[in-house]
């Protein structure tokens, strides 16, 4: 009986064979009797050849239809090096681990993972997904901008800054908010909190028109590989490099086909990597090729005009960051050794991986805040004098505003995150940090 993933199964009602044990112990015997040609095409398990082997040695273990602990690994790694870039401003953050190509690669290997579905149905369940931890969060910023002195009056078009709302359900494009002309929540903060606030918006954006495109991407991917792949290379390329002097474009559509554009090639390469493309490429290929790449993009980041006494942010360059990132996530994906549980080293961050995957959209929308919150809360600290005479050193350290954010990050994760479970069709959880049985691994989730 074949089961419908085309596996031959076990059945329980099938009566087992009886071999006599005689003819077990001449069963190589019985085998020369039958003719070599019938063999070698009919042998259901021939001994496999050089090629073969290559192909086995390539080619990692099938999944099974449990989380890639790899994946989840990687996900948990660029999490935290946002986290640590937004606080500190670090510019080697970004060349040691590009974590928005890898983030949008790994999005696009599950995407066309779920693919093998009907594609209406799997992109509306994306959707479900990400929309209702951002309409929270919206919800929240949009009120705090009101009660601090802006809206439709503070923006001078009042029909305009109501139509504009729409992004904030469905983001096309980049929702609105108050740049200035804000109050401070008296003057707590500085007048351009919410602009600092919506600084990861631009990633939810992107996110949705690569859900929106891929049933088209992966049909292209899958009969022009190569054209597919390079295609949003070239056009990050394109505008950043022929047309730099973009004020005729409408800003908004600029800003979103250029971030589309910027790490595109890393959702597509993320589905070719899903489609089983890279383990058939010769194993000399991407090690070989993609060392090269990310040379090119450092290549060109180095060759930018600016302040020589500043060191060059890749972040503030497209171009440099598509390359560095494409070849970055080529390489990772080339390892892609598919953990369906932890090596013994990685076995006690498996509560903290878990942890930030099953909160990943949250970690992200919220960590911008949790770091800006934790600003006023030190200020408050130079009134105190021990601080003031013995700890000024601390109050001034970045390491010290990272102390303060990260337990605010957790309040708010803990306060907001059940949305994700909501939005997921499950059962809210305050704290989804995996419970361990006694004698037991702890069971990720």
């Amino acid at each position: 009986m074949t089961s419908p993933t085309g596996q031959r199964g076990r059945h329980e009602e099938t009566v087992p064979l009886r071999v006599p044990e005689n003819f077990a112990r001449h069963e190589d015997t019985m085998a020369l009797r039958i003719p070599a040609q019938w063999r070698r095409d009919h042998d259901t398990d021939p001994a496999p050849g050089p090629e073969t082997q290559q192909e086995e040695q390539r080619a990692p273990a099938p999944p099974r239809g449990g989380r890639d602990r790899y994946l989840d690994l990687l996900r948990a790694l660029a999490l935290v090096r946002v986290v640590l870039y937004h606080n500190f401003g670090w510019f080697w953050l970004p060349l040691l681990f590009p974590s928005m190509g890898v983030m949008f690669a790994l999005a696009g290997s599950l995407m066309a993972r779920s693919l093998s579905r009907p594609a209406l149905g799997v992109v509306r369940g994306r959707m479900r997904r990400l929309l209702p931890p951002m309409w929270l969060f919206g919800g929240i910023v949009i009120t705090l901008q009101v009660l601090d002195g802006g809206g439709p009056d503070a923006d001078g078009h009042p029909t305009w800054w109501w139509a504009k709302l729409a992004f904030w359900l469905l983001p096309l494009s980049t929702p609105p908010y108050a740049e200035d002309g804000l109050h401070g929540l008296h003057l707590h903060l500085e007048s351009g909190w919410a602009t600092q606030l919506v600084v990861p918006l631009w990633y939810l954006r992107a996110y949705l028109w690569y859900v929106l495109l891929s049933p088209l991407m992966l049909r292209a991917l899958r009969r022009f590989p190569v054209v597919t792949l390079l295609a949003p290379l070239a056009l990050v390329i394109a505008m950043n490099g022929f047309f730099v002097e973009h004020d005729f474009v409408y800003q908004r559509v600029w800003e979103t086909v250029n971030d589309f554009a910027t790490f595109g090639s890393c959702w597509i390469l993320g589905m070719a990597h899903q489609e089983g493309m890279l383990r058939r490429l010769p194993q000399y290929v991407l090690p070989s090729l993609a060392p090269l790449v990310m040379v090119a993009g450092f290549w060109y980041l180095q060759s930018r005009p600016v302040d020589p006494t500043q060191p060059t942010d890749i972040e503030a360059w497209p171009i440099a960051q598509a390359v560095w990132s494409f070849g970055f996530v080529a390489l990772l994906l080339h390892l892609s050794p598919s953990w369906e549980r932890w090596p013994a080293p990685l076995e006690r961050w498996n509560g903290l991986v878990s942890l930030l995957n099953s909160r990943a959209v949250s970690v992200y929308l919220w960590h911008v805040t949790a770091l800006v919150a934790a600003v006023p809360l030190i200020d408050h600290l130079w009134d105190v004098d021990f601080f003031y005479e013995h700890l000024k050193w601390l109050l001034t350290s970045q390491w010290f505003t990272l102390v303060v954010g990260v337990p605010l990050l957790a309040l708010l994760v803990l306060a907001f995150g059940w949305v994700e479970d909501v939005a997921a069709k499950r059962s809210p959880r305050l704290f989804p940090y995996p419970r361990r049985k006694r004698g037991k691994r702890r069971v990720a989730v």
